[in-house]
């Protein structure tokens, strides 16, 4: 049971980040993408809400098929994190890479809880 609860705490910190340096989360909207402003909102939202959602059994599983989807809309950021040098906010490239399977690994771990 552990498990969901870090689950939950990683996907609202990670939300609450959005509206800390939402500046930072904009810079990694890939620009095909449009409202990138509203992009990291919405995605700050939906990661907090998903979180919370993850504690009540009634909805869990519905909150991990949110963070799935979530997981997946968000995939095209991290690879153009990746691509795009002025969006890689100095991190360093190989990080980026690992990122990327990192994502597949988030998605088994919500599947946990479907």
């Amino acid at each position: 049971m552990i498990g969901v609860y870090l689950m939950s705490a990683i996907y609202i910190l990670a939300g609450i980040s959005h509206f800390i340096k939402p500046r930072l989360y904009q810079r990694i909207v890939p620009p095909f993408i449009p409202f990138a402003k509203a992009a990291v909102f919405w995605s700050g939202v939906a990661e907090i809400l998903l979180g919370m959602a993850l504690w009540f059994d009634a909805i869990r599983s519905v909150a991990a098929w949110g963070i799935i989807i979530l997981l997946i809309v968000v995939f095209p950021a991290n690879i153009y994190q990746l691509a795009e040098p002025k969006a890689r906010l100095g991190l360093p490239l190989w990080l980026l890479i690992l990122r990327l399977p990192l994502q597949l690994i988030l998605i088994y771990w919500a599947s946990l809880y479907l």
